[in-house]
């Protein structure tokens, strides 16, 4: 039986079994490309990185399954399972060929055979079952907003949708600061619409973060850039907000009504708006409202 056939025979009979695929909420991704291969030259690129099964419950990846054809050796997709998973920062990955499946906890390096797999509520649990009631609240209305695709024209990357997990793992365990070091073309606005996204839809807000309460009003968000240019495409690609939603900061609208814009939530400006310092065209107000 080859490895086609072992899935569409025994792997996925024991996900339906499961619930994968029938719990609502639940999906299962399959031969989900992580990566495209690393570029060798010549136009050319070496084998990418497609993981079998990727499973998602409440739009959060859970666990990667690597299957194997039924004669090959159960831990035989190990390597290429814990590979996966680290690349898409998963907590839960399986190999399996369809006799048996083999578990690994990418937090605590425990692996051994499980009997099945787990239910979606049960891998979540897994997953984050430790935290407290705050953060447990919070993560479950990050993962109530699906990331944006715009149409399916707008796909992330792994670590891209790694850096967004985390930042917003690290904010419902009150996280107040995080800092994420991107290079050039790596999509930091991208990640920042991303954040800006959830953070809107799930009404997170200072307030009602630091107090425990139940959201009550949208954030306020200000995208800062050093130069004008990339404050519009910014701007632009911030389309998929309602149109009042979005707010472009121009000093000369400021000069114009004396006091700074505060009718949005995601405000852009540059830098050097807030920077200047008072004067005729950037009055206090315009420093500290902020």
């Amino acid at each position: 039986m080859n490895e086609a056939e072992t899935r569409a025979e025994h792997i996925d009979p024991a996900l339906a079994a499961a619930g994968w695929g029938q719990v609502d909420g639940s999906r299962i991704l399959r031969e989900h490309n992580i990566t495209a291969g690393r570029l060798q030259g010549a136009g050319k690129r070496a084998r990418a990185d497609i993981a079998d099964y990727v499973l998602v419950y409440r739009n959060t990846k859970l666990a990667v399954i690597e299957a194997k054809a039924w004669a090959k050796p159960l831990t035989e997709g190990v390597g290429q399972a814990k590979s996966y998973a680290a690349k898409l920062a998963i907590r839960h990955t399986y190999a399996t060929n369809g006799q048996g499946i083999y578990g690994i906890d990418m937090h605590t390096g425990a692996e051994g055979e499980v009997a099945r797999y787990p239910t979606p509520d049960e891998l979540w649990d897994m997953a984050f079952g430790e935290s407290e009631a705050q953060a447990a609240a919070w993560r479950k209305r990050f993962a109530a907003v699906p990331l944006e695709d715009k149409g399916g024209t707008w796909m992330g990357r792994y670590y891209q949708e790694s850096a967004i997990t985390r930042v917003l793992e690290a904010v419902a365990n009150g996280k107040d600061r995080v800092l994420l070091t991107l290079a050039t073309g790596t999509g930091k606005t991208f990640i920042a619409f991303q954040l800006a996204w959830k953070l809107f839809h799930s009404r997170w807000n200072l307030k009602d973060w630091k107090d425990g309460t139940e959201p009550s009003r949208r954030p306020r968000i200000l995208f800062l850039a050093d130069r004008n240019i990339l404050a519009d495409q910014a701007f632009t690609a911030f389309s998929p907000f309602p149109e009042d939603a979005v707010v472009r900061i121009d000093p000369s609208d400021i000069k114009k009504k004396g006091r700074v814009p505060k009718n949005g939530s995601v405000f852009f400006t540059i830098f050097q708006t807030f920077m200047s310092g008072p004067g005729e065209t950037n009055p206090p107000n315009l420093r500290y409202n902020y």
